[in-house]
Protein backbone atom coordinates (compact mmCIF):
# COMPACT_ATOMS: atom_id res chain seq x y z
CA UNK A 1 0.00 0.00 0.00
CA UNK A 2 2.86 2.35 0.80
CA UNK A 3 4.35 1.73 -2.66
CA UNK A 4 1.02 2.49 -4.34
CA UNK A 5 0.67 5.67 -2.30
CA UNK A 6 4.17 6.78 -3.34
CA UNK A 7 3.42 6.10 -7.00
CA UNK A 8 0.15 8.05 -6.82
CA UNK A 9 1.92 10.89 -5.03
CA UNK A 10 4.22 11.15 -8.04
CA UNK A 11 1.72 10.50 -10.85
CA UNK A 12 -1.18 12.70 -9.74
CA UNK A 13 0.80 15.98 -9.52
CA UNK A 14 2.41 15.16 -12.88
CA UNK A 15 -0.98 14.61 -14.48
CA UNK A 16 -2.20 17.90 -13.05
CA UNK A 17 0.92 19.64 -14.36
CA UNK A 18 0.35 18.19 -17.83
CA UNK A 19 -3.32 19.16 -17.76
CA UNK A 20 -2.57 22.76 -16.76
CA UNK A 21 0.09 23.02 -19.46
CA UNK A 22 -2.33 21.72 -22.07
CA UNK A 23 -5.05 24.11 -20.91
CA UNK A 24 -2.72 27.12 -21.15
CA UNK A 25 -1.44 26.12 -24.58
CA UNK A 26 -4.96 25.57 -25.89
CA UNK A 27 -5.93 29.02 -24.65
CA UNK A 28 -2.92 30.50 -26.42
CA UNK A 29 -4.04 28.78 -29.62
CA UNK A 30 -7.44 30.41 -29.21
CA UNK A 31 -5.90 33.82 -28.65
CA UNK A 32 -3.66 33.66 -31.73
CA UNK A 33 -3.88 31.79 -35.04
CA UNK A 34 -1.94 28.52 -34.71
CA UNK A 35 -2.20 25.42 -36.91
CA UNK A 36 -0.36 23.04 -34.61
CA UNK A 37 2.15 22.85 -31.78
CA UNK A 38 4.55 20.10 -30.78
CA UNK A 39 6.54 20.67 -27.61
CA UNK A 40 9.03 18.93 -25.35
CA UNK A 41 10.51 19.76 -21.96
CA UNK A 42 13.91 18.57 -20.77
CA UNK A 43 14.77 18.54 -17.10
CA UNK A 44 17.43 16.88 -14.96
CA UNK A 45 18.99 15.08 -17.90
CA UNK A 46 15.90 13.66 -19.57
CA UNK A 47 12.79 14.51 -21.57
CA UNK A 48 10.04 14.86 -18.95
CA UNK A 49 7.11 16.08 -21.04
CA UNK A 50 5.95 15.99 -24.66
CA UNK A 51 2.70 17.16 -26.16
CA UNK A 52 1.12 17.84 -29.55
CA UNK A 53 -1.90 20.04 -30.15
CA UNK A 54 -3.76 21.22 -33.23
CA UNK A 55 -3.55 19.91 -36.76
CA UNK A 56 -1.01 17.98 -38.80
CA UNK A 57 -3.29 18.50 -41.79
CA UNK A 58 -5.83 21.25 -41.36
CA UNK A 59 -9.19 19.96 -40.22
CA UNK A 60 -8.33 16.37 -41.12
CA UNK A 61 -5.43 14.86 -39.17
CA UNK A 62 -4.52 15.84 -35.60
CA UNK A 63 -0.85 16.52 -34.86
CA UNK A 64 1.05 13.81 -32.97
CA UNK A 65 4.32 13.98 -31.04
CA UNK A 66 5.87 11.47 -33.47
CA UNK A 67 5.29 13.73 -36.50
CA UNK A 68 8.29 15.16 -38.31
CA UNK A 69 8.96 18.80 -39.16
CA UNK A 70 11.52 20.57 -41.28
CA UNK A 71 12.96 22.49 -38.35
CA UNK A 72 14.70 25.23 -40.38
CA UNK A 73 17.72 27.01 -38.89
CA UNK A 74 18.08 24.83 -35.80
CA UNK A 75 19.60 22.53 -38.45
CA UNK A 76 22.70 24.73 -38.43
CA UNK A 77 23.79 23.28 -35.11
CA UNK A 78 23.90 19.77 -36.64
CA UNK A 79 26.24 21.06 -39.35
CA UNK A 80 28.50 22.80 -36.83
CA UNK A 81 28.58 19.75 -34.53
CA UNK A 82 29.59 17.54 -37.45
CA UNK A 83 32.38 19.91 -38.51
CA UNK A 84 33.76 19.99 -34.99
CA UNK A 85 34.01 16.21 -35.16
CA UNK A 86 36.33 16.66 -38.17
CA UNK A 87 38.29 19.32 -36.28
CA UNK A 88 38.83 16.82 -33.46
CA UNK A 89 40.17 14.32 -36.00
CA UNK A 90 42.63 17.00 -37.21
CA UNK A 91 41.14 16.86 -40.71
CA UNK A 92 40.39 20.58 -40.69
CA UNK A 93 40.74 23.60 -38.41
CA UNK A 94 38.29 26.32 -37.45
CA UNK A 95 40.91 28.84 -38.59
CA UNK A 96 41.47 27.29 -42.04
CA UNK A 97 40.98 29.52 -45.06
CA UNK A 98 37.57 28.76 -46.58
CA UNK A 99 39.06 29.31 -50.05
CA UNK A 100 41.40 26.37 -49.47
CA UNK A 101 38.67 24.25 -47.92
CA UNK A 102 35.99 24.79 -50.56
CA UNK A 103 38.25 24.87 -53.61
CA UNK A 104 37.45 28.32 -55.04
CA UNK A 105 38.24 31.86 -53.94
CA UNK A 106 36.19 33.17 -51.01
CA UNK A 107 37.41 36.72 -50.43
CA UNK A 108 35.63 39.96 -49.71
CA UNK A 109 36.75 42.15 -52.69
CA UNK A 110 36.91 45.18 -50.40
CA UNK A 111 39.36 43.33 -48.14
CA UNK A 112 41.18 40.90 -50.45
CA UNK A 113 44.00 40.23 -47.98
CA UNK A 114 41.67 39.22 -45.14
CA UNK A 115 41.23 35.47 -44.83
CA UNK A 116 37.68 34.20 -44.29
CA UNK A 117 37.81 31.22 -41.94
CA UNK A 118 35.54 28.31 -41.13
CA UNK A 119 35.01 29.83 -37.68
CA UNK A 120 33.66 32.97 -39.39
CA UNK A 121 31.20 30.91 -41.44
CA UNK A 122 29.85 29.16 -38.34
CA UNK A 123 29.50 32.44 -36.40
CA UNK A 124 28.05 34.59 -39.23
CA UNK A 125 31.04 36.94 -39.04
CA UNK A 126 32.37 36.09 -42.52
CA UNK A 127 30.98 39.29 -44.15
CA UNK A 128 29.00 37.09 -46.58
CA UNK A 129 25.32 37.80 -47.24
CA UNK A 130 22.35 36.16 -48.95
CA UNK A 131 21.65 38.94 -51.46
CA UNK A 132 22.33 36.59 -54.38
CA UNK A 133 20.52 33.65 -52.80
CA UNK A 134 21.99 30.58 -51.12
CA UNK A 135 20.49 27.51 -52.78
CA UNK A 136 23.63 27.01 -54.88
CA UNK A 137 27.28 27.76 -54.23
CA UNK A 138 27.47 29.26 -57.73
CA UNK A 139 26.42 32.61 -56.24
CA UNK A 140 29.80 32.93 -54.49
CA UNK A 141 31.92 31.37 -57.25
CA UNK A 142 33.76 34.09 -59.22
CA UNK A 143 33.74 31.93 -62.37
CA UNK A 144 30.02 31.21 -62.22
CA UNK A 145 28.37 34.42 -61.09
CA UNK A 146 29.22 37.79 -62.64
CA UNK A 147 27.77 39.46 -59.56
CA UNK A 148 29.73 37.42 -57.02
CA UNK A 149 31.09 40.57 -55.39
CA UNK A 150 27.59 41.39 -54.16
CA UNK A 151 27.58 38.45 -51.74
CA UNK A 152 30.00 40.40 -49.52
CA UNK A 153 29.20 43.22 -47.11
CA UNK A 154 31.13 46.46 -46.70
CA UNK A 155 32.83 45.50 -43.42
CA UNK A 156 35.91 43.34 -43.02
CA UNK A 157 35.64 39.60 -42.28
CA UNK A 158 35.59 39.03 -38.53
CA UNK A 159 34.63 42.62 -37.77
CA UNK A 160 30.87 42.49 -38.18
CA UNK A 161 27.89 40.20 -37.95
CA UNK A 162 25.13 39.36 -40.40
CA UNK A 163 23.04 36.22 -40.26
CA UNK A 164 23.63 34.42 -43.55
CA UNK A 165 22.38 31.05 -44.78
CA UNK A 166 25.08 30.86 -47.44
CA UNK A 167 27.63 30.51 -44.62
CA UNK A 168 26.20 27.14 -43.62
CA UNK A 169 25.65 25.79 -47.11
CA UNK A 170 29.36 26.43 -47.68
CA UNK A 171 30.10 24.78 -44.34
CA UNK A 172 28.05 21.73 -45.31
CA UNK A 173 30.00 21.36 -48.54
CA UNK A 174 33.26 21.54 -46.58
CA UNK A 175 31.99 18.79 -44.27
CA UNK A 176 31.29 16.63 -47.30
CA UNK A 177 34.69 17.23 -48.88
CA UNK A 178 36.72 16.41 -45.80
CA UNK A 179 34.63 13.56 -44.46
CA UNK A 180 34.37 11.86 -47.85
CA UNK A 181 30.71 11.12 -47.06
CA UNK A 182 27.61 12.73 -48.55
CA UNK A 183 26.28 15.38 -46.17
CA UNK A 184 22.98 13.73 -45.27
CA UNK A 185 24.62 10.34 -44.72
CA UNK A 186 27.32 11.84 -42.50
CA UNK A 187 24.77 13.47 -40.19
CA UNK A 188 22.76 10.26 -40.11
CA UNK A 189 25.70 8.02 -39.20
CA UNK A 190 27.60 10.34 -36.89
CA UNK A 191 24.92 12.27 -35.01
CA UNK A 192 21.43 10.83 -35.37
CA UNK A 193 22.28 7.13 -35.25
CA UNK A 194 24.57 7.27 -32.18
CA UNK A 195 21.83 9.15 -30.31
CA UNK A 196 19.09 6.80 -31.50
CA UNK A 197 17.13 9.57 -33.25
CA UNK A 198 14.83 9.34 -36.26
CA UNK A 199 15.22 12.11 -38.80
CA UNK A 200 17.45 13.37 -41.57
CA UNK A 201 18.02 15.77 -44.44
CA UNK A 202 16.91 13.50 -47.30
CA UNK A 203 13.11 13.19 -47.54
CA UNK A 204 13.50 10.00 -49.59
CA UNK A 205 14.98 8.24 -46.55
CA UNK A 206 12.09 9.13 -44.24
CA UNK A 207 8.51 7.99 -43.69
CA UNK A 208 6.54 10.64 -45.61
CA UNK A 209 3.36 9.79 -43.72
CA UNK A 210 4.97 11.34 -40.64
CA UNK A 211 5.63 14.75 -42.22
CA UNK A 212 3.57 17.52 -40.63
CA UNK A 213 2.25 19.78 -43.36
CA UNK A 214 3.70 23.28 -43.03
CA UNK A 215 1.40 26.27 -43.43
CA UNK A 216 2.17 29.93 -44.09
CA UNK A 217 -0.31 32.21 -42.34
CA UNK A 218 -1.72 35.00 -44.52
CA UNK A 219 -2.73 37.94 -42.36
CA UNK A 220 -4.79 39.67 -45.05
CA UNK A 221 -7.08 36.66 -45.50
CA UNK A 222 -6.55 35.13 -42.05
CA UNK A 223 -5.95 31.79 -43.77
CA UNK A 224 -3.27 29.10 -43.60
CA UNK A 225 -1.76 28.17 -46.97
CA UNK A 226 0.05 24.80 -47.31
CA UNK A 227 3.77 24.89 -48.22
CA UNK A 228 4.47 21.62 -50.09
CA UNK A 229 7.95 22.82 -51.09
CA UNK A 230 9.17 22.02 -47.57
CA UNK A 231 9.35 18.29 -48.35
CA UNK A 232 10.09 18.17 -52.08
CA UNK A 233 12.23 15.20 -53.15
CA UNK A 234 15.65 16.02 -54.62
CA UNK A 235 15.95 12.68 -56.44
CA UNK A 236 16.38 14.34 -59.85
CA UNK A 237 19.07 16.73 -58.63
CA UNK A 238 20.90 13.81 -57.01
CA UNK A 239 21.44 12.21 -60.42
CA UNK A 240 23.99 14.93 -61.24
CA UNK A 241 25.27 15.47 -57.71
CA UNK A 242 28.81 16.80 -57.30
CA UNK A 243 30.21 15.92 -53.85
CA UNK A 244 31.52 18.95 -51.99
CA UNK A 245 29.60 21.39 -54.20
CA UNK A 246 25.99 20.29 -54.72
CA UNK A 247 25.51 20.08 -50.95
CA UNK A 248 22.93 22.92 -50.72
CA UNK A 249 20.44 20.43 -52.19
CA UNK A 250 20.13 19.05 -48.65
CA UNK A 251 20.14 22.53 -47.04
CA UNK A 252 22.76 22.20 -44.27
CA UNK A 253 21.45 25.62 -43.26
CA UNK A 254 17.88 24.49 -42.57
CA UNK A 255 16.89 21.09 -43.94
CA UNK A 256 16.78 18.73 -40.94
CA UNK A 257 13.48 16.84 -40.50
CA UNK A 258 12.85 15.53 -37.00
CA UNK A 259 10.16 15.29 -34.30
CA UNK A 260 10.01 17.56 -31.25
CA UNK A 261 10.79 14.74 -28.75
CA UNK A 262 13.82 13.59 -30.76
CA UNK A 263 15.01 17.17 -31.12
CA UNK A 264 14.78 17.39 -27.33
CA UNK A 265 17.01 14.32 -27.04
CA UNK A 266 19.49 16.09 -29.34
CA UNK A 267 19.20 19.20 -27.13
CA UNK A 268 20.61 17.08 -24.29
CA UNK A 269 23.83 16.69 -26.30
CA UNK A 270 24.52 20.41 -26.16
CA UNK A 271 23.10 20.96 -22.69
CA UNK A 272 25.53 18.33 -21.40
CA UNK A 273 28.48 19.76 -23.36
CA UNK A 274 28.79 17.16 -26.11
CA UNK A 275 27.59 14.02 -24.35
CA UNK A 276 24.34 12.10 -23.83
CA UNK A 277 24.58 9.20 -21.40
CA UNK A 278 27.68 7.25 -22.39
CA UNK A 279 27.71 8.67 -25.93
CA UNK A 280 30.09 11.56 -26.53
CA UNK A 281 29.94 13.16 -30.00
CA UNK A 282 32.16 16.22 -29.46
CA UNK A 283 34.47 17.33 -26.70
CA UNK A 284 33.25 19.49 -23.85
CA UNK A 285 35.66 22.19 -24.96
CA UNK A 286 34.23 22.34 -28.48
CA UNK A 287 30.68 22.18 -27.18
CA UNK A 288 31.42 25.19 -24.99
CA UNK A 289 32.89 27.00 -28.01
CA UNK A 290 29.59 26.52 -29.83
CA UNK A 291 27.84 28.23 -26.90
CA UNK A 292 30.33 31.06 -26.44
CA UNK A 293 29.36 34.25 -28.32
CA UNK A 294 31.88 35.59 -30.83
CA UNK A 295 29.64 38.50 -31.77
CA UNK A 296 28.51 40.99 -29.18
CA UNK A 297 25.94 42.23 -31.71
CA UNK A 298 23.88 39.05 -31.51
CA UNK A 299 25.54 36.96 -28.78
CA UNK A 300 26.10 34.29 -31.45
CA UNK A 301 28.65 31.50 -31.05
CA UNK A 302 29.02 28.61 -33.50
CA UNK A 303 25.45 27.85 -34.63
CA UNK A 304 24.10 28.61 -31.14
CA UNK A 305 23.36 31.90 -29.43
CA UNK A 306 22.68 33.21 -25.95
CA UNK A 307 19.61 35.20 -25.00
CA UNK A 308 17.95 36.60 -21.90
CA UNK A 309 15.02 38.01 -23.86
CA UNK A 310 13.12 34.87 -24.79
CA UNK A 311 12.31 34.50 -21.09
CA UNK A 312 13.03 37.94 -19.60
CA UNK A 313 16.04 37.84 -17.32
CA UNK A 314 16.72 34.11 -17.84
CA UNK A 315 19.83 33.26 -19.86
CA UNK A 316 19.31 30.45 -22.36
CA UNK A 317 21.37 28.96 -25.18
CA UNK A 318 19.91 27.68 -28.42
CA UNK A 319 18.51 28.59 -31.81
CA UNK A 320 15.29 29.42 -33.60
CA UNK A 321 14.05 28.41 -37.03
CA UNK A 322 11.62 29.78 -39.60
CA UNK A 323 10.80 28.55 -43.10
CA UNK A 324 7.71 27.74 -45.18
CA UNK A 325 5.45 29.00 -42.37
CA UNK A 326 7.08 26.82 -39.70
CA UNK A 327 8.52 28.39 -36.56
CA UNK A 328 10.73 26.50 -34.13
CA UNK A 329 12.85 27.02 -31.03
CA UNK A 330 15.36 24.88 -29.16
CA UNK A 331 16.74 26.52 -26.01
CA UNK A 332 18.33 25.27 -22.81
CA UNK A 333 20.10 26.30 -19.64
CA UNK A 334 23.32 24.24 -19.47
CA UNK A 335 23.96 25.11 -15.81
CA UNK A 336 20.51 24.40 -14.39
CA UNK A 337 19.96 21.50 -16.82
CA UNK A 338 16.60 22.26 -18.35
CA UNK A 339 15.43 23.09 -21.84
CA UNK A 340 12.55 23.40 -24.27
CA UNK A 341 11.68 22.49 -27.83
CA UNK A 342 8.75 24.26 -29.45
CA UNK A 343 7.67 23.69 -33.05
CA UNK A 344 4.66 25.13 -34.84
CA UNK A 345 3.77 24.01 -38.35
CA UNK A 346 2.03 27.34 -38.86
CA UNK A 347 1.15 30.37 -36.75
CA UNK A 348 0.68 34.13 -36.79
CA UNK A 349 4.22 35.46 -37.47
CA UNK A 350 3.85 38.58 -35.31
CA UNK A 351 7.08 39.23 -33.43
CA UNK A 352 7.58 40.16 -29.79
CA UNK A 353 11.00 41.30 -28.54
CA UNK A 354 12.63 39.84 -31.65
CA UNK A 355 10.95 36.43 -31.38
CA UNK A 356 7.77 35.01 -32.88
CA UNK A 357 5.17 35.88 -30.27
CA UNK A 358 3.47 32.48 -30.23
CA UNK A 359 6.77 30.60 -29.85
CA UNK A 360 7.99 32.99 -27.15
CA UNK A 361 4.75 32.68 -25.17
CA UNK A 362 4.88 28.86 -25.36
CA UNK A 363 8.46 28.80 -24.05
CA UNK A 364 7.42 31.06 -21.18
CA UNK A 365 4.45 28.83 -20.33
CA UNK A 366 6.66 25.74 -20.28
CA UNK A 367 9.21 27.52 -18.11
CA UNK A 368 6.57 28.62 -15.64
CA UNK A 369 4.82 25.25 -15.37
CA UNK A 370 7.80 22.87 -15.50
CA UNK A 371 10.69 24.86 -14.01
CA UNK A 372 9.43 27.70 -11.83
CA UNK A 373 6.52 25.82 -10.23
CA UNK A 374 8.30 22.47 -9.92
Amino acid sequence: MLLIACILAFILPLQAQEAITKQRLEQLMKDYPVMGLSIAVVKEGKVVHTQALGWKEEGKIPLRTTDLFRIASISKSFTATALLQLVEKDLISLDDDVSDLIGFRIRNPKFPDRVITLRMLLSHTSSLNDSQGYFTLDVAHPDKNARWQEVYNAYAPGEGYQYCNLNFNLAGAILEKYSGVRFDAYIQENILKPLGLYGGYDVNQLDKSRFATLYAYQRDSAKFIPSPAAYVSKSEELKSYTPGYSTPIFSPTGGMKISAPDLAEYLLLHMNYGKVGKVRLISAAHSQKMQTPLSSDENYGLALWKTDVLIPGVELVGHTGSAYGLYSAMFFNPEEKYGFVVISNGCDPTEEEGYIRVIRRVVQILHEEWIVKS
